[in-house]
């Protein structure tokens, strides 16, 4: 007797849905290459602005190029009125990244070329996403707490004007490249969920600006950007707490006898060592030195080793630290709030958002654009093929 099975892949773990010529993932290696370039090469020679021209355009700019580019960053970066005036009507308890969902859309409303749907026009309106997003996380941190927003300052880079105008504090050069590292880090990430959710939606024609929305909602979640800060907010709980390196060994077995899930730890992709998380440990044990805080630094080392031994002896050996273990460490040591860092992953993988909205606008990797429409296996209340029989409500 033959059987019929039926395979479904819940979550598209392992799936190919499209073609993508911006970012390549080797999980099984650890490899992570943007454009044709590693990203340890990015990370230790490229700037976030030169990054973000390689993804948008496929390939390195020139001098006279990246210069261009860079002003049309620093001119399309001034919030437009309607912006701030809508702060001040929002409680100011709202979580930032809500603040960010409810900023794109009035930034489409106000864009003269939101219907404009060429390569060019979708290019400026990308470059208007990358500088803005980051004036609108400063502008909402100031005023929610009664402060005004600040100048940009022209001596400083994309990265270096983010923690200026948030801290209200000139960042060293140190500090600042430490952090334009992290933001090189996570502006792409191949068909992360956020991406794919900016994809999906384009697909169906839809602007850039309802795109990068849906990236937003995506990135919210504790199960991708919203991590970063849950990795920190456990760590200062367990400091706290009073607990030391000493407790973590019971605490990491405690947590996977209950089979709770640690947050930073373990990757979708990477069955190795996620790469991003490899460079920015090395930030962090750098910028801890710097600024007196060695401790945090080394609590969370202690966590992230401990979390592989225990791993390793119920052989999981694949389950290692990803992009979020780190990202949120350096935030803190950098005087950036717990509910600034999504929005900070927000601003940097908004590049790769806009690169791939680009890309699945124009086909650019398939030959041309198709509307994503996969099927589903309907498992519901079933009464064959003439359906229930609807009875008025007088007779349920």
């Amino acid at each position: 007797m033959e059987t019929d099975v039926s395979f479904k892949n819940i979550g598209l773990r392992g799936i190919t849905v499209a073609d993508t010529k911006i970012s390549y993932i080797d999980g099984v290696r650890g490899i992570l290459i943007y454009r044709g370039f590693r990203i340890e090469d990015l990370a230790e020679i490229s700037s976030f602005e030169e990054t973000a021209y390689l993804l948008l355009n496929g390939g390195l700019p020139d001098k006279e190029g990246l210069a261009a580019f860079r002003d049309a960053l620093t001119v399309a970066g001034r919030l437009p009125d309607e912006i701030p005036e809508s702060f001040k009507l929002w409680p100011r308890r709202s979580d930032p990244m809500d603040i960010i969902q409810a900023s794109v859309p009035i930034l489409a409303m106000i864009d003269p070329e939101l219907a404009a749907e060429s390569r060019e026009a979708n290019l400026r309106k990308a470059i208007r996403v990358i500088a803005r997003l980051p004036e609108i996380i400063t502008t909402w941190h100031r005023m929610r707490n009664g402060l005004q927003p600040l100048p940009h300052d022209p001596k400083l880079g994309h990265a270096g004007n983010f923690l200026w105008k948030l801290t209200g504090k000139k960042p060293e050069e140190e500090m600042a490249r430490a952090f334009e590292v992290s933001l090189i880090l996570q502006a792409d990430h191949a068909f992360s969920a956020s991406t794919f959710a900016c994809r999906e939606v384009v697909s169906t024609r839809a602007h850039l600006y309802a795109g990068v929305t849906a990236g937003v909602g995506a990135l919210s979640g504790i199960l991708h950007g919203g991590s970063n800060a849950l990795v920190i907010r456990v760590m200062f709980d367990m400091i706290d707490q009073g607990m030391t390196t000493k407790d973590i060994g019971a605490w990491v077995k405690g947590k996977l006898d209950r089979r709770e899930k640690i947050m930073g730890m373990g990757h979708a992709v990477y069955k190795t060592t996620d790469p991003r998380a490899e460079i920015l440990k090395g930030l962090c044990e750098n910028v801890a030195i710097k600024t007196d805080r060695e401790e945090w630094f080394n609590f969370l080392r202690a966590i992230e080793t401990e979390c592989i031994r225990q791993f390793e002896k119920r052989g999981k050996r694949k389950i290692k630290a990803n992009v979020d273990f780190y990202s949120g460490l350096l935030c803190a040591m950098l005087g950036i709030p717990l509910d600034i860092m999504t929005p900070v992953f927000a601003m940097a993988i908004a590049v790769g958002w806009c690169s791939h909205i680009i890309e699945e606008k124009f086909g650019d990797a398939q030959g041309k654009p198709v509307l994503y429409r996969p099927e589903s296996k309907y498992v519901g209340h079933y009464c064959g093929q003439f359906g229930c029989t609807y009875l008025p409500i007088e007779q349920r």
